[in-house]
């Protein structure tokens, strides 16, 4: 991984709490490693709780950021967010996953952001 791409995603995940933290969610924890999976940003609302994988690209050459979630991804995060789950006693909530895609200009600014929840 280059530096540039880690800038990027970095960037990404900081622009995606401060979107979340805009649509009344709590922050519960960030960057959630596991040896299945990290998990960028785990964050409640309305007793909720979200497992959020950010993607975030300069420009869609490639395709769109979301895109890059595939079907081993979610597994991965799947596995991670039920250790999260058992780790932190959480009986009481109702689960989801979300896809949180940016797309930044090359300064790093926002030009779309999207967010997708998954069902699993």
């Amino acid at each position: 991984m280059t530096f540039q791409t880690m800038r990027v995603g970095k960037k990404g995940e900081e622009i995606a709490v401060q979107f979340l933290l805009e649509q009344k969610y709590s922050i519960l924890e960030c960057n959630f490693h596991t040896r299945f999976a990290e998990i960028d940003i785990i964050a409640k609302k309305n007793e909720i709780i979200y497992f959020i994988e950010v993607k975030t690209r300069t420009g869609i050459e490639k395709g769109k950021p979301y895109e890059a979630v595939n079907k081993r991804k979610l597994f991965h995060l799947t596995q991670a967010s039920e250790l999260y789950v058992l780790k932190n006693k959480l009986r009481n909530y109702k689960l989801s996953m979300m896809v949180i895609s940016i797309v930044v200009t090359k300064e790093l600014k926002v030009e779309s952001i999207n967010s997708y929840i998954v069902e699993y």
